[in-house]
């Protein structure tokens, strides 16, 4: 029994980590969904159990995010819309199909992310909102594939969200980052009630990462918006090259 509350209490410790960085940057489940994994549940089950913490830490983020004044909704709308029509399609895929694909497919995603960061910095530090760079029925159909992969997997998909909030929605970094928390919030709820439906998600476990997500999701918000852009893409920068590295091996 001791080292039953031991595990929950290191799980708590990985959400206070996994919440910080999923606030600031994205990537966050790429450690709580192994950490599960290592603690004994199996590969779905650890999926479905992520998505707790993953809900909790995303309203503490958007509550945080709204109360600093850079949750600007009303242009993503349309997106998060899209985001969580596609987020339960992806979560009952996740029951059937094969993970190793999509993993390889987001490697690739975020490799070219990677680029995308490197090359052009100034588009990512401004501050602002932009015009739309592409129209809105070719963004509404890359939230709903973004969508799609977060019910899938959840890992990395807070990544996908700041860049097409960034490139293809005209947020600037640190607004984006809000968004990015309510349109998480918002549709890992389908997910979650698929994955629930399954009998896949183990409560206890879930509920120990959620804790110390949610303590992340607070302080992570407090860096996002006090250091704003440059600090956001620094994170960022780094999150996805340890994330297409994980996801490939």
């Amino acid at each position: 029994m001791e080292g039953h509350y031991e595990r929950l209490v290191l799980l708590g410790l990985i959400g206070v980590i996994a919440g910080a960085i999923n606030t600031v940057a994205g990537g966050g489940s790429l450690i709580t969904i192994p950490a599960l994994i290592f603690l004994g549940l199996p590969p779905a089950v650890a999926n479905a159990t992520n998505r707790v913490g993953v809900f909790l830490q995303s309203v503490v983020a958007t509550v945080q995010f709204a109360r600093a004044g850079k949750l600007p909704i009303r242009r993503s709308l349309p997106s998060l819309i899209a985001a969580c029509a596609g987020a339960g399609v992806g979560a009952q895929l996740s029951v059937a199909l094969d993970e190793l694909t999509f993993r390889r497919v987001i490697a690739a995603t975020m490799i070219v992310m990677l680029g995308v960061l490197l090359l052009k910095p100034k588009r990512w530090l401004r501050e602002g909102l932009r015009p739309r760079a592409v129209p809105l029925a070719v963004e509404l159909v890359a939230f709903v594939a973004i969508g799609a992969y977060g019910g899938f997997l959840q890992a990395g998909v807070g990544l996908l969200l700041l860049m097409g909030l960034v490139l293809l929605n005209g947020q600037d970094l640190v607004h984006a980052n809000g968004i990015k928390s309510l349109m998480v919030a918002a549709f890992t709820v389908p997910a979650l009630a698929v994955f629930l439906a399954n009998g896949l998600v183990e409560w206890e476990p879930g509920l120990a990462i959620a804790v110390g997500s949610m303590i992340g999701a607070w302080g992570g918000t407090k860096l996002a918006v006090g250091y704003g852009p440059p600090l956001v893409r620094a994170v960022l920068i780094a999150v996805v090259v340890v994330s297409a590295v994980r996801l490939l091996l």
